[in-house]
């Protein structure tokens, strides 16, 4: 099948495995709902903007994996379980094949993601070879990359992956196209960035699941872990 346009890519691992970082503060039984919960606000977020062809979700996860169906989007399991990179590129591989011209993969736990933000995204990119990339929000990860073709760059995700995919560009006579967007390159990790993220009054999943255990209240972030219920 042949198809065109920009299909936007989300990696997402086991929700049981999700958010390990977050375990001085938050019980497991609710870092899997909070994992949930951003999943689906960036996927409201991608259904919901324009200039994208395609959404394709990148997971061996059933319980995500049913999540993403019901928002229209395509599944993949190849590379699912092998991390980040992997997944992506197993991604890039499918689309490549299809004959899909763009790929922007985004994180499935950017849950401040807009609109708005996918529209900046797009409106900075340029025609093949283009890489466009919003880093995070401590200038070291990459939150957002968008390739044309989806194998323009050889990508490798981690803590330290920002420089790396501009010098990856680079490397391929690609000036890369840098966008600062706030909304992206907040990654809920670690506890300080759930408390950058609390300090957002935007109306997410994510925020609305948090307040059910008092996490707006001054503090709570630094206590814990909490939210031992089974979900």
């Amino acid at each position: 099948m042949t198809r065109s346009g920009i299909s936007a890519v989300i990696p997402v691992k086991a929700l049981d495995q999700a958010k390990e970082r977050l375990s001085p503060v938050l019980a497991p039984a609710l870092r899997r709902r909070l994992a949930f919960a951003m999943l689906e606000d960036v996927l409201e977020a991608l259904c919901g903007a324009r200039g994208l062809e395609g959404l394709l979700v990148v997971t061996a996860d059933p319980v995500a994996a049913s999540l993403a169906a019901r928002y229209g989007a395509r599944l993949l399991k190849e590379g699912a379980e092998a991390g980040h990179t992997a997944a992506v590129a197993a991604a890039a591989r499918l689309l490549i094949g299809e004959g899909w011209e763009g790929m922007a993969a985004l994180p499935g736990d950017i849950p401040l993601l807009g609109t708005s933000e996918i529209a900046s995204l797009l409106a900075a990119h340029d025609r093949a070879p283009a890489f466009t990339i919003v880093p995070s929000h401590d200038e070291k990860g990459s939150n957002a990359v968008l390739l044309s073709p989806p194998d323009a760059v050889p990508l490798r995700f981690g803590e330290d992956s920002f420089i790396p995919h501009l010098r990856a560009a680079e490397d391929r006579g690609i000036a890369p196209r840098v966008l600062r967007l706030p909304n992206i390159a907040l990654d809920i990790d670690g506890p300080a960035d759930l408390a950058r993220f609390l300090e957002s009054e935007k109306k997410t999943r994510a925020r609305s699941l948090l307040a059910e255990f008092g996490m707006l209240q001054a503090g709570a972030v630094s206590g814990g872990p909490i939210g031992g219920v089974a979900a």
